[in-house]
């Protein structure tokens, strides 16, 4: 297990960061009666097969917990974090 690096961020974007964190939640889109909802998958048409990893971001940075993961440079990635 990969222990925590020291929090290095100024103290600006600390500031920012609680701001962020602060704001309301973003309400549910509004969708007409009937609508079948839809899988992960159509949402993400271009992938084959989309691939899920642990990790964790860090001032904006996407972060595997494995180091063997290599990510391409400019991959579409999908953050599920809970609140």
């Amino acid at each position: 297990m990969i222990s925590p690096a020291p929090d290095n961020r100024s103290a600006a974007r600390k500031a920012l960061d609680e701001q962020i964190a602060a704001e309301p939640r973003i309400a549910p889109p509004v969708l007409p009666a009937g609508t079948a909802p839809l899988p992960v998958e159509a949402h993400l048409a271009r992938l084959h097969r989309p691939m899920a990893y642990a990790g964790v971001v860090e001032n904006g940075l996407v972060r595997p917990l494995d180091p063997d993961v290599r990510l391409p440079e400019r991959l579409r990635v999908i953050i599920v974090a809970s609140p």
